[in-house]
C-alpha cells in the first residue's frame, strides 16, 4: 500500500505555538532515555520573530536531563509548518550539530494538542498543553498518523506525573543518559 503524501499545517502562528508542550506519546528513539518520564518541550520565540529556542526535558532515575537547540522554518517563504531543529551533541560538550525535521502534521484550532512527524516516518510525537489528553483526542491523532503511513504500533505513551515537576530538579550533569542512549539503554 502506497503511503499517503504527508500534509502539514499551513499558516501556523508561531507566537501561539510557543510555550510548554507535554509529550503524551512518541516513537522510542535513541536520543531519549528509555525510562524517561515527564518529557516535555518548551518553545520560546526569539526577538527576530523567526527563530525558536527549544528546551527538551525528561526525568530519568529522578534526575532531569535536557538538551537545548533552535528551530526555524525550513523554507521561510512557505506557509507550511515544516521546521528544522538543530541541537548540538553531546549535551555535556556541545560540538556536533545535528539537524532534523519537525513537521506539524496536525494542530487543533486552540493550539492545545499537536501531531508532530517528519518525512521518513521514523519519529512521531503526540503533544499536548496538559499532562494528559482525552482518549478520544488521542485516538483521533493516532488515526491521522496511520492515514499518512506511520506504523502506529510503535507508539509508546509517556508517563506524566500530576502535577508535573516544577523547576529544574537534580540534573544529570554528566550527560550519562546521552551516552547510554547510544548503546540502546
Amino acid at each position: 500500500m502506497a503511503k499517503k503524501e504527508m500534509e502539514v499545517v499551513r499558516g501556523i502562528d508561531l507566537q501561539r505555538y510557543m510555550g510548554r508542550w507535554y509529550e503524551i506519546a512518541s516513537f522510542p528513539s535513541f536520543f531519549q532515555p528509555k525510562n524517561g518520564i515527564n518529557t516535555r518541550a518548551t518553545y520560546t520565540l526569539e526577538a527576530d520573530g523567526t527563530t525558536v529556542r527549544v528546551l527538551n526535558e525528561t526525568w530519568s532515575d529522578g534526575k532531569r536531563s535536557y538538551i537545548e537547540g533552535t528551530a526555524y522554518k525550513a523554507d521561510p517563504k512557505s506557509d507550511q509548518a515544516k521546521l528544522k531543529v538543530k541541537f548540538y551533541v553531546p549535551p555535556f560538550l556541545p560540538i556536533i550539530p545535528v539537524v532534523g525535521d519537525y513537521w506539524v502534521l496536525f494542530l487543533d484550532e486552540e493550539y492545545q494538542y499537536a501531531l508532530i512527524g517528519q518525512p521518513s516516518r521514523k519519529y512521531l510525537w503526540i503533544l499536548c498543553r496538559q499532562t494528559h489528553m482525552d482518549e478520544e483526542i488521542y485516538e483521533m491523532l493516532v488515526e491521522k498518523a496511520k492515514e499518512v503511513g506511520y506504523d502506529v504500533s510503535k507508539l509508546r505513551k509517556t508517563t506524566q506525573t500530576d502535577p508535573p515537576p516544577e523547576g529544574e530538579g537534580p540534573q544529570d550533569t554528566k550527560g550519562i543518559w546521552w551516552i547510554k542512549s547510544i548503546f540502546g539503554k
